[in-house]
């Protein structure tokens, strides 16, 4: 009988080990479940508090009803729009900060943007300041040139949008056409010279 014991103990432990695991295992998961949900409601916070500092930006130009013979045409994605010059400023207010699929159409009038999944907008022609390739915007950092970047005001806020375009060699003409249909003296500084961005952008490699 004495020897009977120690053979039941060790078949007992044996049964009981991998129940152990189990607990330990379904407590890290639960850990990280409550982790990730934590970390999505800051950054929803955030997104709300950030959508509430830019409640004054006005509400964005429909698009026309009818538009002129286009110059260019692309479809792509839109990656977001910020303060112009700072790549990390989102701007979220109007549903600018939402990611989407994108149709771009430059026409003499200014540029259509349509959106599938979000509001669609327009950019009057009076409204353009300038365009450009670069890499990065609103915290996405693509190859170099790989976003057309369109700075616009509205509001009196001077905002980039970028844009990628399936075919991202397409970017060049993009610039030089809307570069000739900028109002006389409405060109901005060049936004490479904001000392913050470049900085940010190296970080980010």
């Amino acid at each position: 009988m004495s020897s009977a014991a120690p053979a039941q103990a060790a078949v007992l432990a044996a049964h009981s080990a991998p129940t152990e695991n189990t607990g330990d295992l379904t407590g890290w998961v639960v850990g990280l479940v409550i982790l990730v949900a934590v970390v999505y409601w800051l950054m929803r916070q955030g997104w709300k508090w950030r959508a509430t500092l830019q409640s004054g930006l006005p509400p964005l130009p429909a698009l026309p009803p009818e538009h002129a013979d286009p110059i260019l045409e692309l479809e792509g994605r839109y990656h977001g729009s910020t303060a112009a010059g700072k790549w990390l400023d989102r701007i979220v207010a109007r549903d600018l900060g939402t990611r989407s699929l994108v149709e771009l159409t430059l026409t003499e009038e200014g540029l259509r943007v349509v959106r599938p999944a979000s509001t669609d907008f327009f950019v009057p022609r009076s409204a353009l300041r300038g365009a450009r390739t670069d890499r990065a915007i609103a915290g996405k950092v693509l190859p170099e040139g790989g976003l057309l970047v369109v700075t616009w005001e509205h509001g009196g806020t001077l905002l980039d949008s970028g844009f990628r375009s399936e075919h991202p060699e397409e970017h060049l003409a993009w610039v030089a056409a809307v570069e000739r249909l900028l109002p006389p003296g409405s060109g901005t500084p060049d936004n490479h010279a904001d000392d913050n961005a470049a900085q940010s952008k190296k970080g980010a490699e």
